[in-house]
């Protein structure tokens, strides 16, 4: 058994406007992302990786856009998952957004 503190972690800027915590293990990787450089005119540029993904709004408002469905609304409460390989991306619409990201394999990248 593992107990992981997501406030024993420092934040990592990433850019203006977006910061994250990362906590992972062998296999599971979970990302608390800020953003708090919303409402967005346009969404994100789109991105896949091979990764599986899960996202839970934690707070705020977004779109979720995935390759092959429809835009989607979300809310706090909302989540979403991406398969391996698709297109997806995010818009804000609110000034702050909090989104609990789980991928499985971790994201070597993000080390």
């Amino acid at each position: 058994m593992a107990v992981l503190k997501f406030d024993e972690i420092p934040y990592e800027k990433v850019r203006e406007g977006l910061q994250r915590k990362i906590i992972h293990r062998d296999s599971l990787m979970t990302v608390l992302i800020d953003f708090s450089d919303g409402p967005w005119d346009e969404p994100e540029p789109p991105h896949s990786h091979p990764h599986e993904q899960t996202s839970y709004v934690a707070d705020g408002e977004i779109i979720f856009y995935c390759e092959g469905e429809e835009e989607q609304r979300l809310k706090a409460g909302d989540m979403f998952a991406v398969p391996s390989g698709k297109m997806h991306t995010v818009k804000l619409l609110t000034p702050n957004v909090r989104l609990v990201d789980s991928f499985t394999p971790i994201r070597e990248d993000f080390l």
